[in-house]
């Protein structure tokens, strides 16, 4: 008894080394305060699966400060990922308790429970595999970062590093591929349909799947409706969009034409140069949920949150 006691007291010494050993170096977090990172894990991955698949990899990125980051964006993206961003320390056990209860409940990972943090130390140093391992070390790398960083710096790096379809990184990127304009300018409906995509971009996509966009969409509306709390926090940040240009009227005796049609996505405008770098390969899909839950207890696992 005394040789299995000490036995499983030495894997589990072994295990922990080997997953401190993973961990990024304490520096490298603490530089994030200052200087933003020029690539991330995420992005070295979609190289590394673009060059097994034979491609080409992509990336897209141009990197904005949180000010000039529309508020409907921020609101949108705190409502649907993360309500209790400003009231926890990078980890939301109860989401995470939850979480284990569903996992366990249908044999797999079938519900994230990561914070705005959680999924940021994600991107930069780790990778989208579901292991035990890599959420021990997320955890502790989430951690690390709410000590060394400010809430403000934590949801800026997010917003610029988070992947927002083949090989498109950070909100600017993803306003102008998505709707032709700047993260600065997006607005309330527009903001819903960019944080919808965030669980699974890849495949929560106008153009992958309209249909599946457009519930994901109205998901998040709903949210940013509800969030109470995450609304005010988020009114206090980011760039307040333009309003939209009032219609002219016309006179009466006038010839009026057709009502407009309905709202469409624009056209993607070009995205000032950037220089590419590997990445990218599909990406495993997801489960949507079937009502709408609020942020860190939504039942999508995909490449952003789990």
């Amino acid at each position: 008894m005394k040789r299995l006691t000490a036995a499983l007291l030495l894997l589990a010494l072994a295990y922990g080394a080997y997953v401190v050993l993973g961990l990024p170096p304490p520096a490298e977090v603490r530089a994030l305060a200052t200087a933003n990172p020029r690539t991330t894990a995420l992005m070295r991955q979609r190289a590394e699966e673009a060059l097994r698949a034979g491609r080409p990899a992509r990336r897209v990125q141009a990197w904005v400060p949180l000010g000039r980051v529309s508020r409907h964006l921020i609101r949108a993206v705190l409502a649907s990922e993360d309500q209790k961003f400003f009231g926890h320390d990078g980890v939301d056990w109860e989401a995470i308790q939850k979480s284990v209860d569903e996992d366990r409940k249908k044999g797999r990972f079938a519900r994230g429970g990561s914070t705005i943090t959680q999924q940021l130390a994600k991107n930069l140093f780790f990778t989208t595999h579901k292991t035990l391992t890599r959420k021990l070390r997320e955890l502790v790398a989430a951690r690390w970062m709410e000590q060394e960083l400010s809430k403000r710096r934590i949801l800026e790096l997010y917003l610029n590093v988070i992947e927002w379809g083949d090989g498109v990184y950070g909100a600017e990127a993803a306003a102008r591929r998505w709707y032709g304009k700047s993260a600065a300018d997006v607005g309330e409906e527009e903001a819903a349909g960019l944080a919808a995509m965030i669980p699974n971009p890849r495949r929560i996509n106008p153009s992958v799947s309209p249909a599946r966009f457009a519930r994901a969409r109205r998901r998040v509306l709903w949210l940013m409706a509800n969030a109470g709390s995450a609304r005010g926090q988020a009114d206090r940040l980011g760039a307040e969009p333009e309003p939209e240009p009032e219609e002219e009227i016309e006179e009466e005796d006038e010839e009026v034409g057709p009502p407009p049609e309905p709202d469409r996505l624009a056209e993607p405008a070009p995205m000032p140069e950037a220089t590419p770098t590997p990445e990218l390969l599909d990406a495993p899909e997801t489960t949507e949920p079937a009502s709408p839950s609020p942020g860190t207890g939504s039942e999508t696992t995909g490449e952003n949150r789990l």
